[in-house]
């Protein structure tokens, strides 16, 4: 009973201590907060200007878009650049908004950091994603350069389709047997571009075998006009017949002639209705396209035949037991 008693009583000694900590405690934060509510009376209106910068900036920043969409569309075709270069000028407008209210608010230090923070992080970034980066860089470059547009018909990166959409970092095809086909912007950019719809026109070469029996000059003639009655060959330009080589069993030529380019399957199909024009108008002149032939020459020096060789002692030196 003796001890609980002097520790009752060495508690009710402590108390006031206590007391005294938790008042000056409480008197701290009373003062802290009297400092910083000076402080922002002090900075109100401070903060009221540059809460007003930065919606006034903001509101500059969309109209700033709109005017330079409508200008850009004068200067720079695709909507894909168009787009790049309005949003630019947006965040453009609206960092520089919030820069001034930053220093409206005396926060000049902060602004340096930020900018300091911002180029070591732009660094980093661009290490870490240097295959973003390129692709995007070289999507900005065929957005400017426009070598391929929606709806061409083109053979890049070793893909043959048509162009569905041109992205900044994608470009993407659909090829021949209606699949989807995405190319990174920088393997179309540092590939060979073939663009078979850029100048709406596209040339048909046609090989024909015809016999050595036919008369060539004949054999020109017929072509040429078998041709000129395709739909879709263009008669303002020349339909050139070339004989190329004396083939095993017919000579050789090639037809060349100009249709429009529509599609890949427009241009099949008017080589297609081109080959069966020239076979009736062969059928119909009576000229031969033989088919594929052998000769088995028994001499030595040619033109022996079997009969022959077989029939008394074989000629230059040749004997048949």
């Amino acid at each position: 009973m003796a001890d609980s008693g002097a520790s009752v009583s060495r508690n009710i000694e402590r108390m006031p201590a206590s007391l005294m900590d938790l008042q000056r405690v409480l008197q701290l934060l009373q003062q802290k907060l009297l400092i910083w509510m000076e402080e922002f009376v002090r900075m109100l209106p401070n903060l009221v200007l540059a809460a007003l910068v930065v919606v006034a900036f903001g509101l500059l920043a969309r109209l700033a878009r709109r005017l330079i969409n409508k200008l850009v569309r004068r200067f720079i075709p695709g909507n894909t650049l168009q787009r790049l270069v309005a949003n630019g000028v947006h965040t453009m407008v609206v960092l520089v908004g919030l820069f001034m209210a930053l220093s409206i608010l005396h926060l000049d230090k902060t602004v340096t950091s930020i900018l300091a923070g911002a180029g070591i992080l732009g660094l980093a970034l661009g290490f870490a994603f240097q295959d973003i980066a390129s692709n995007f860089i070289a999507g900005v470059l065929l957005a400017a350069q426009r070598p391929l547009r929606v709806g061409d018909l083109v053979q890049t990166a070793g893909q043959f389709g048509t162009v569905e959409r041109i992205d900044l970092r994608t470009t993407e095809l659909r090829d021949l047997q209606g699949r989807q086909v995405i190319i990174p912007n920088k393997e179309v950019f540092q590939s060979v571009l073939v663009n078979f719809t850029r100048y709406g026109v596209r040339r048909v070469d046609m090989p024909i075998g015809v016999s050595y029996a036919d008369d060539l000059d004949r054999v020109k003639e017929v072509t040429t006009r078998a041709i000129r009655s395709v739909a879709d060959v263009l008669l303002d330009k020349d339909i050139d017949i070339f004989y190329q080589s004396f083939g095993d069993s017919a000579i050789q030529l090639e037809a060349r002639f100009w249709i429009t380019s529509v599609s890949n399957r427009h241009f099949h199909t008017v080589r297609s209705n081109a080959i069966m024009a020239v076979r009736r108008a062969y059928r119909e002149a009576g000229i031969t396209i033989p088919f594929p032939i052998r000769t088995l020459d028994f001499g030595v020096k040619g033109g022996e035949k079997l009969d022959a060789m077989l029939s008394g002692p074989a000629k230059g030196g040749a004997r048949m037991d």
